[in-house]
């Protein structure tokens, strides 16, 4: 697994004597969500419940008289659509001296992993920032699949076509081949990878192209994290049946959770020279 890349003070954080502290004393980073950003409601709503979610894994509270903080401010940004950005947000946060993590909630890592995030953090001017490897791919997410395919009704036997949105980023595609091999190994069964939107095969080709090789029931399992548009195409792509998208799961809260706590050893500032 990729490690965490970090973003270093070249200073010691501004005001960190006054950042959220836990019990200890020890400053509590933020966790910074970042999402691409849809115009569908459903996946900006998925973000949001996500982010709630994964505070109350941390065991996020509020600070107040009498009262102690227990985990981390979690706050969502989207790179693309609307807003907040990550700048934004992490700019705000550096005004109130709190260290962040920046979580990634991409199931592939193309372009704007790699180009758009660490650009972000440049340009937020934030000195205490880390940045996890995205949520994809992961064996949790191939869990997660698994148990949508059955639930729809997926048996040992049946064809599956995995879905992904797609990208013009070889890395991206990697990312996504290196999950289909993951949903694999998880099923015991052989998966062909389709794209929604950019790339090919595309999803419909490769169901006539299973139907043509003399499967009787073909599956597509989605690699997507909320309902929308692309999720909306895979039920006219004709397969006999679509699984659900991950979505928010006790799995992807605790692989969230767990690029967080992960991320936290890299924040460490370094003095002024």
């Amino acid at each position: 697994m990729r490690e965490p890349t970090a973003v270093r003070a070249r200073r010691r954080h501004p005001g960190a004597r006054t950042a959220l502290r836990t019990g200890g004393g020890d400053v509590v980073s933020a966790l910074v969500l970042v999402a691409h950003g849809t115009r569908s409601t459903k996946g900006v709503e998925l973000i949001g419940t996500l982010a709630e979610a994964v505070s109350r894994e941390l065991g996020a509270g509020i600070s107040g008289p009498g009262t102690e903080f227990r985990g981390p401010w979690v706050r969502t940004a989207f790179v693309d659509v609307l807003g907040p950005s990550p700048s934004e947000v992490l700019r705000d946060l550096d005004r109130k001296s709190v260290p962040a993590v920046v979580v990634p909630a991409f199931l592939a890592s193309g372009y704007h992993v790699y180009q758009d995030v660490p650009r972000e953090v440049a340009d937020s001017g934030h000195p205490m920032v880390a940045v996890t490897p995205a949520i994809g791919p992961d064996p949790a997410l191939a869990r997660v699949m698994a148990m949508r395919l059955h639930a729809e009704g997926w048996r040992p036997g049946d064809a599956v076509v995995f879905a992904a949105a797609g990208s013009s980023d070889r890395r991206a595609r990697q990312d996504v081949r290196s999950a289909a091999d993951l949903l694999a190994d998880r099923l015991r069964t052989p998966v062909t990878v389709g794209y929604i939107a950019t790339g090919a095969p595309h999803v419909p080709d490769v169901v006539a192209g299973l139907r043509n090789s003399g499967h009787n029931r073909v599956f597509i399992a989605s690699y997507l994290l909320s309902h929308g548009l692309f999720q909306q195409r895979l039920h006219d792509a004709g397969a006999d049946g679509v699984a659900d998208p991950i979505g928010v799961h006790p799995a992807v809260i605790r692989l969230i959770a767990t690029r967080y706590h992960t991320a936290t050893r890299d924040l460490v500032p370094v003095p002024n020279r």
